[in-house]
């Protein structure tokens, strides 16, 4: 699989099958996502990857605190600004109406997209999963580093593959990783990551991106400054 295809492929799936993912790949996996690129190399990523026992345990506790409709953690970092502008504020409905609306779900079906969101916390079914942490003293931009790494991850998996579903949710309940994981104080958990194989009998729709004209401007010699 060559780069093109890796990025073009790569998409949020949200259904694995229980076919263990070997240790070997997800090392082979580790191993390369270490050169990913970040600001004067310091490489801001604590990684934790879990399989087996402790990624049960893990999904046990987690369900354990969906079934009881404990309140989530309070926020370490904020995941979207509380008042999100336009085109943002656009792009994230449109992709609830294409996520939901999949599924069946109506748009003012509150308990069904609760529901919905739960399963996040069951990894999606997936074998394996991963969960980033960041040192809490590091800025803006070794946060962004942590974007590239964990692309880096996504797109080496597909080269092996394999898929994966980023999610911050997995902040929200941070407290109960932390009693699996044991990281210490100083990190702050960015998001967790499911990791295994496709279950192409869950709707996994791609959601669509911008036109290329909304995000990108190119600037050369034979015009001015275009979308």
């Amino acid at each position: 699989m060559d780069v093109y295809e890796a990025v073009t492929t790569r998409r949020a799936v949200r259904g694995f099958t229980d076919r263990c993912v070997p240790r070997e790949v997800l090392e082979r996996v580790m191993s390369a996502a270490a050169w990913a690129p970040s600001a004067s190399n310091l490489q801001p990523w604590h990684i934790y990857v879990v399989t087996g026992g402790p990624l049960a345990e893990l999904r046990k506790r987690a369900g354990e605190r969906v079934d009881a409709g404990d309140a989530w953690d309070e926020p370490e970092y904020e995941q979207y600004p509380p008042a999100l502008k336009s085109p943002y504020r656009e792009r994230r409905s449109a992709f609830g109406e294409q996520r939901y609306g999949a599924l069946g779900i109506a748009r003012g079906d509150l308990e069904a997209r609760q529901r919905a969101a739960a399963a996040n916390w069951d990894f999606f079914g997936a074998p394996a999963a991963l969960f980033c942490y960041i040192d809490r003293d590091l800025g803006l931009a070794q946060w962004s580093d942590l974007g590239m790494y964990l692309q880096t991850v996504m797109l080496l998996l597909r080269a092996e593959g394999l898929d994966s579903c980023t999610q911050m949710a997995w902040a929200k309940y941070r407290r109960t990783v932390a009693e699996t994981l044991s990281p210490p104080q100083d990190l702050i958990l960015f998001c967790g990551m499911s990791i295994g194989f496709e279950d192409a009998a869950v709707d996994c729709t791609r959601t669509g991106r911008a036109p290329l004209h909304e995000t990108v401007t190119f600037v050369d010699d034979h015009r001015g400054p275009s979308g």
